[in-house]
């Protein structure tokens, strides 16, 4: 168990490694409750030197070494203001997860004092989002909207010539991409056309948040669906990922029985299915098989048309603390990199994005276990588990990459677009963001 003190350490003992900046400057300390505040304190460089304290620091909670974690943690609250500059921010981000990480690792009226202060922060509160604040939030990005433009112009090139066409959304942004699909199905495809719309009605309730539930979003959607000429049905399967979407997938099987001849079956998947437990949280050398894997064979046995895979390209799995703690920074700070770049200090919509993101990185930092649902896996991940599964690859078409291309158009000038393989990568000032991909029964 960890024991910290509660005085300030006479020094601050050097660290192996770390590189100074040789402009270093000198900031104003921000008060810790329980330390007192020096004059002055020299910041530690760049994102690089923030990294390493903070690596520092996750190794000395993990070592149980309290006095060291104290003294760094007591660093990074002064050379990480929160309302900083978006390195800063980020490794304030960090700094939060590491103090909930450290205040339930030991005994210490400090460490819980400040985790406290951090939780009753209101700008740290997760927003609920209406419907039209939602559409415009993910608008303010290609984060989503990149996802959104390929999988919807690779679905209406599979479902062309269907009368029937069950989708099954499985996306993190309540059916925001729905819109604009029936838009382009109104427009593009030859009616009469049925679209069936089934969604998970998930326990679970991960950022972005919605205000309404999924059964009030049906009857918007239905309305929509109308006013473009376009019948729908809509339906809520309650179902989580914890075990794999079980219940969603049984249903599927029982409507896949009296599935009609002419109807395509669309699954898809935009960054929900990173909530599916995976090999790490099984016992080692145990014979069970991985739920991501297994949900990935029931789909196949559905037969389906297409399903399309779209998700952040990162790495969160590790059990590792330390090698988990920097794959989450040298990727999280994409999102504060680009926030700067279109929302000012102090609107409401750059609090909400943020308090979001420091949802995740607390999630992936100070949770272990079931509890820690962030794990993300890299486009080639994936990839292994669709073949695995009996799934094969399809290219976007050019038509579909051009859409992407003038999506993008209207963002600020570091979103990129590469092409690796079949597969749409969309990138933030040439490093890897989100990754599309499509797929078809083998």
């Amino acid at each position: 168990m960890m024991q910290f003190t509660e005085t300030l350490p006479p020094q601050i003992p050097p660290f192996p490694n770390l590189p100074m900046n040789k402009n270093t400057q000198t900031g104003r300390a921000r008060p810790w409750p329980g330390f007192p505040t020096p004059k002055s304190l020299p910041t530690f460089g760049d994102a690089n030197c923030m990294e390493q304290l903070l690596v520092h620091c996750a190794t000395a909670i993990e070592n149980n070494d309290a006095t060291l974690a104290q003294q760094i943690l007591w660093v990074l609250n002064n050379i990480a203001p929160p309302d900083g500059d978006s390195n800063q921010r980020l490794t304030a981000g960090f700094l939060r997860a590491l103090i909930a990480r450290a205040a339930t690792s030991g005994d210490c009226k400090l460490l819980t004092a400040m985790a406290n202060v951090h939780a009753n922060d209101p700008s740290m509160n997760n927003h609920k989002f209406s419907i039209i604040e939602l559409a415009s939030f993910v608008d303010l990005t290609p984060w989503h909207r990149f996802g959104f433009t390929a999988a919807n112009a690779a679905v209406l090139e599979a479902v062309e010539g269907y009368s029937v066409i069950h989708i099954v959304d499985l996306s993190l942004t309540h059916c925001m991409q729905i819109p604009t699909l029936i838009d382009s199905i109104a427009t593009r495809l030859e009616g009469p056309l049925l679209v069936k719309l089934t969604v998970a009605g998930a326990l679970e309730d991960y950022p972005p948040m919605l205000d309404l539930s999924y059964e009030e979003l049906g009857s918007k959607l239905i309305n929509f669906a109308r006013s473009r000429n376009v019948a729908m049905e809509f339906r809520v399967i309650t179902s989580t990922s914890s075990n794999g979407f079980s219940s969603l997938i049984e249903e599927l099987k029982l409507q896949h029985l009296v599935r009609a001849q002419n109807e395509a079956l669309v699954i898809n998947c935009h960054m929900m299915l990173h909530y599916i437990p995976e090999e790490t949280l099984l016992i080692p050398n145990s014979n069970a098989s991985s739920l991501r894997n297994m949900f990935l064979k029931e789909l196949r046995t559905l037969n389906p048309t297409i399903v399309v895979l779209v998700d952040e390209d990162a790495d969160f799995t590790s059990n590792n603390l330390v090698n988990r703690l920097r794959s989450a920074y040298n990727y999280l700070w994409i999102p504060y990199d680009t926030m700067d770049t279109f929302l000012p200090r102090g609107s409401n919509q750059r609090q909400w994005y943020e308090a979001d993101i420091c949802w995740k990185i607390e999630n992936v930092i100070s949770h272990e276990g079931a509890g820690r649902v962030e794990r993300l896996e890299t486009k080639s991940k994936w990839s292994q588990r669709m073949r695995n599964a009996c799934f094969r690859g399809t290219c976007f078409s050019e038509d579909a990459i051009t859409e992407v291309k003038n999506m993008l158009d209207e963002h600020a000038a570091g979103w990129g677009l590469k092409k690796e393989e079949d597969d749409l990568v969309l990138t933030w000032k040439g490093h890897n963001v989100v990754f599309a991909t499509s797929w078809i029964p083998i």
